[in-house]
């Protein structure tokens, strides 16, 4: 039946085609009629062909990830291209703009296009790196997708972590474009939503791995997959120039913690009717073999707990590694332990996975965190946030001795269990020597097994290349060392190098059936959002900063004539950060004889002009402060006229 051929997710004026549209040409079709009719009679059996027998491999998750929409049906497999041809038999050519995720860690967004209609697949950010002096944050530059927003017909998200979802609340308070995810994907960013006043306005529409999601002239598969987050999907997407298939973050894990492993049978399915491209992680295309289950870990924390013995046992992860903390809660149970959780990001996500039901917790095994000293240090097992040293989360306060409801010491056994993100080893180990100086033990990744990685490594990036069989290949997520890495594996695995494009945030490239090209660049990049500012620090507030951070500010304040331009008071001279002003008197005043004199000479010359006798006063003083210390502070004129 037609309307079996895909389950539609999306709003009430999108409908399916007619079921007897064709069939009365086909009774009807005169010996000798043109090859028009011919091409129709061939198209049509093309999406009702058996496939439906395909079906029994699809839609075995949808249990595990929570009720189906009312509207749904189960998938029949079927291929659905011959339906996004246009009226002329024409391919449309189909456009990916990259607008995020590559050459760097996070913010990972990619934009589709179509004819009139574009979808995106995740809008997430990333933290900022050391130089962002002040920053809190940084979001993609939506400026192409805010020119194209009549023609954005949905967003879809991979999965729940925020370098895939952080940057949705800013995104949509720009305009308003329905999300389509997994139960816990979209609990996650519901929270995000209520926080920015944004729940009430955006239609959420709940999907299971197996559902087809129509977006104009896209259909999109939700593919299962494994990753350190229940939840999370490839896409496989029907496009009128062919099939293309975006991994998201993926490995192979035979043994996961929750459901079951990925569903390799519906990539190879795909691979075997033939895909016109694969975007592919890159994350761990450096590291050889195969990613370790993240059953290993658990075995880990049994040796763990039990070496811990009398001790009070303190885990940092990753909130949103809702496996880790499903197996920390399962070792706690065993050793007779009780669970608190520390950290705004920890409790909000528990709570999401509890309620969904993700994270199955023992009745009387979460206590508040402000009851842990009412039970005995040897009964207590504290999940944080603060496995990357960020300076505000909850294990950073405590190795600081900042946090205001927990205080560690020799009596406190501490589990890092967490990979730094690169750039964050420093902080990390500045976090690591804190802990240690206050006398506990401090257990991190490279000592045992406290840690899995999510993403998939060389074996199973060729093995996903391997099934899929695609014509041309584009690595994603992650920086450039990553993803050239990933194209060293797509050529050893046969791909020729022609039909391998390795993107940057900017790029476009288009498919048609036969042909992938480099068509040019959008805007995109980053923005910077400090406080509730948003956009408004840029390259230049960041010099500054950092020119303040390095050599300090002087500002120099003097009132003068404005009749004859004579000094009447001052110049007097502030310094911050420059020198200690009580050890440098004889600098402060060499500073403030340079800066008369400066001033007196714009004076007798007849420069009134406000700008040139600013600057006149900031070359001459830098000058002079280079020549005595070898240091260029910021140099700040305040000049008052009476």
């Amino acid at each position: 039946m037609a309307n079996e051929k895909t389950t539609t997710l999306a709003p009430a004026a999108e409908t399916q085609p007619k079921p007897n549209q064709t069939k009365p040409k086909r009774r009807a079709k005169p010996a000798g009629q043109g090859k028009k009719v011919e091409k129709k009679e061939v198209e049509a059996p093309v999406s009702k062909k058996k496939p439906e027998k395909k079906a029994s491999s699809q839609g075995k998750g949808k249990s595990r990830f929570g009720p189906r929409p009312a509207a749904a049906a189960k998938p029949k497999g079927k291929d659905v291209a011959a339906k996004a041809i246009r009226k002329d038999g024409k391919d449309q050519p189909v456009r990916i703009y990259f607008l995020g995720g590559l050459n760097e860690i996070g913010k990972n967004m990619t934009l589709y296009e179509c004819g009139d209609d574009m979808f995106i697949v995740d809008c997430g950010l990333a933290f900022p790196d050391e130089d962002m002096l002040g920053v809190d944050l940084v979001i993609p530059d939506f400026t192409f997708v805010e020119r194209n927003k009549n023609k954005i017909r949905g967003i879809l998200l991979t999965h729940g972590h925020e370098d895939h979802i952080g940057s949705l609340p800013f995104l949509l308070k720009k305009f308003n474009v329905p999300l389509y995810g997994t139960q816990l994907t979209l609990g996650l960013v519901a929270g995000k939503l209520r926080e920015h006043g944004l729940l009430n306005k955006t239609k959420l529409n709940v999907c299971a791995p197996g559902q087809v999601v129509k977006l104009g002239c896209f259909s999109i598969e939700l593919i299962h997959v494994n990753h350190s987050i229940p939840g999370a999907v490839a896409f496989a997407i029907t496009t009128p120039a062919g099939v293309i298939i975006q991994t998201g973050d993926f490995k192979i894990d035979c043994t996961p913690i929750h459901g079951e492993m990925i569903d390799l049978g519906r990539f190879g399915e795909y691979g075997r009717k033939g895909v016109l491209a694969l975007l592919m992680d890159s994350t761990n295309a450096e590291r050889p073999g195969y990613t370790k289950s993240e059953r290993s870990v658990g075995e880990s924390f049994d040796v763990l707990f039990k070496r811990a013995e009398h001790r009070r046992i303190v885990i940092a992860t990753f909130a949103s590694n809702i496996h880790r903390v499903q197996q920390i809660i399962d070792a706690a149970a065993r050793y007779g332990r009780k669970v608190a959780l520390s950290g705004r990001s920890m409790v909000n996500v528990a709570s999401v996975g509890m309620e969904l039901g993700y994270l199955k917790v023992p009745d009387g095994i979460i206590v508040d965190l402000d009851q842990i000293n009412h039970y005995p240090k040897e009964k207590i097992v504290l999940i944080t946030t603060g496995s990357q040293g960020e300076p505000m989360s909850a294990l950073t306060r405590m190795a600081f001795s900042d946090h205001r409801k927990v205080a560690v010491g020799p009596e406190d056994f501490i589990i890092i269990s967490a990979t730094p993100i690169p750039g964050n080893e420093k902080t990390v180990g500045k976090v690591v020597d804190e802990l240690l100086k206050l006398g506990c033990e401090v257990v991190y990744e490279r000592m045992y097994e406290v840690h899995v990685s999510g993403h998939a490594c060389q074996e199973e990036l060729k093995l996903m290349m391997g099934i899929t069989k695609p014509k041309f290949f584009i690595p994603v997520h992650g920086e450039q060392k990553h993803l050239q890495k990933n194209v060293g594996l797509a050529k050893s695995m046969g791909i020729p190098i022609k039909n391998i494009f390795t993107p940057d945030i900017g790029k476009v490239v288009e498919f048609t059936r036969n042909t992938m090209k480099d068509v040019g660049t959008v805007p995109a990049g980053r923005v910077m959002v400090d406080g509730i500012g948003v956009g408004d620090v840029g390259s230049i507030v960041l010099r500054d900063r950092r020119h303040l951070a390095e050599d300090g500010l002087i500002v120099v304040v003097a009132t003068i004539d404005s009749m004859d331009g004579h000094i009447i008071s001052g110049p007097d001279i502030v310094s911050r950060g420059f020198v200690y002003v009580r050890e440098s008197e004889n600098l402060m005043d060499d500073i403030k004889r340079k800066v008369q004199t400066a001033l007196e000479d714009c004076s007798d010359h007849n420069i009134r002009e406000w700008g040139n006798i600013k600057t006149r006063v900031r070359d001459d003083l830098s000058k002079l402060i280079f020549d005595r210390t070898k240091r260029n502070p910021m140099i700040l004129p305040v000049i008052m006229e009476i």
